[in-house]
């Protein structure tokens, strides 16, 4: 991040937004409230894009004929995601802050060599790593205690659109995201990549809320997506994987989703 950092003080920050004088790039203040505004402020922008583009290409919207899509449910995701997203926000903006800062294992091309073998075994160890967590964190959510208090909120949307794909509750969303950020603390990542990674994850959290079930046969069993994770939020007790369904089969919770198996889609 302090790549995008760098750019942002050099092209506006410093020369129209902060003082002159007195108030040095590197100090720990102004990179937190840069940090801080500039997170949420791309955070509302990528939802929008992302979630919007969705809809209007992706999604299908049959399924808002369904009895159980709420009256005013896309209104109702996008308040739910912008009035949780600053709380949210805030293990991005503690990671930015301590990697702006030097404090995590992210690197440049200045401090090592890197090219696409590199950078596809950093992105199997990162799918890995954060689909195992979220595995674990997910299902914990579902537990009696925890469900009604931090994880109801999400589901909500029985048939969810592209604008529920960030519509948690922010502790909900602070647990889910927290294995993004512990990874750069854990393990060598290039910082492109990691800016890469996080496009990726949101692209990847708006695609399983679209509807959209076209994954090639070959890795229907593999891929958890939009039909997995919609069963997810039919039936609560299964498919809770990321990207994978690997630890929902090996902890016993995984569900074919019954789309797969239908000549067509009925509601």
């Amino acid at each position: 991040m302090d790549i995008v950092l760098n750019i942002y003080d050099r092209w506006l920050l410093t020369p129209y937004v902060y003082p002159t004088e007195g108030w040095p790039e590197d100090d720990i203040i102004r990179q937190l409230i840069s940090l801080t505004v500039l997170i949420n402020v791309h955070a509302v922008i990528l939802y929008f894009i992302l979630a919007g583009f969705s809809y209007f290409f992706l999604y299908d919207k049959q399924q808002m004929n369904h009895p159980l899509f709420l009256k005013n449910q896309i209104r109702q995701e996008i308040i739910a995601t912008l009035q949780n997203i600053p709380f949210m926000s805030i293990p991005t903006i503690a990671t930015f802050l301590l990697e702006v800062r030097g404090y995590s294992k992210l690197y440049d091309s200045s401090q090592r060599s890197y090219g696409i073998i590199p950078f596809l075994k950093e992105f199997g160890s990162f799918l890995f790593f954060t689909d195992m967590l979220i595995y674990f964190i997910h299902r914990g959510l579902h537990h009696r205690l925890i469900y009604k208090y931090v994880h109801k909120l999400h589901h909500r949307w029985i048939i969810p659109t592209p604008f529920a794909s960030h519509a948690f509750q922010w502790l909900d969303g602070f647990l889910q995201s927290s294995p993004y950020h512990l990874y750069v603390f854990l393990f060598p990542l290039h910082k492109l990549a990691y800016l890469f990674f996080f496009m990726f994850v949101n692209f990847w959290t708006v695609s399983i809320h679209d509807g959209n079930y076209s994954v090639p046969k070959l890795f229907q069993s593999i891929i958890n997506g939009a039909a997995h994770h919609t069963d997810h939020h039919q039936y609560y007790d299964c498919n809770y994987g990321q990207f994978f369904t690997f630890w929902d089969r090996l902890m016993c919770s995984f569900r074919l989703p019954a789309i797969y198996n239908a000549k067509e889609k009925k509601y």
